[in-house]
C-alpha cells in the first residue's frame, strides 16, 4: 500500500477543513469569544490522535476562556469529524495554541518601527 504514508496528511487536512468550517459557522459555546483560526493539524500514523493548532486573537483572558471552550467542544467535534470523514475510529482531538502568527505580527511591528526611525536597531554588542 504505497499511499498509506500520505493518508495521515490527507486526514489531517480534512480535519483542518472540517474544524475551520465548524468554527466559521458560529460556535454556540459562549466561551469561544476570540477570533479563532485553525493553522494546522497533526495526526498520528494510526489516526487515533489529532493535534489541532489554533491561533486566537483577543486579550489574554479571552484566549484562556476560548481555549477552555474549545477543549469542551472537542468531544462534539470528534463525532462530527468521524461522521463526515467516514472514519472507523474517531481521533482524539487536542487543541494547541499556535503563537507563530502573533510572533510574526510582533516582528513586522518592530521592523516597521525601525524603518520609521521610532525604534533604534539593536546594537551588535546586544546580540552576544
Amino acid at each position: 500500500m504505497a499511499n498509506d504514508g500520505r493518508r495521515p496528511d490527507r486526514v489531517a487536512e480534512a480535519i483542518r477543513e472540517e474544524v475551520a468550517m465548524f468554527l466559521a459557522e458560529g460556535v454556540k459555546d459562549p466561551r469561544v469569544t476570540g477570533l479563532v483560526t485553525v493553522t494546522g493539524v497533526d495526526v498520528t500514523r494510526d489516526l487515533r490522535h489529532a493535534r489541532i493548532f489554533v491561533s486566537i486573537m483577543g486579550t489574554d483572558e479571552e484566549k484562556a476562556v476560548t481555549q477552555e471552550g474549545l477543549r469542551s467542544l472537542a468531544s462534539h467535534l470528534r463525532s462530527r469529524v468521524a461522521r463526515s470523514l467516514r472514519l472507523r475510529v474517531a481521533p482524539e482531538l487536542e487543541f494547541v495554541m499556535d503563537t507563530s502568527i502573533a510572533h510574526a505580527a510582533r516582528i513586522e511591528s518592530l521592523l516597521a518601527q525601525i524603518k520609521d526611525g521610532t525604534l533604534a536597531p539593536p546594537d551588535a554588542s546586544d546580540l552576544d
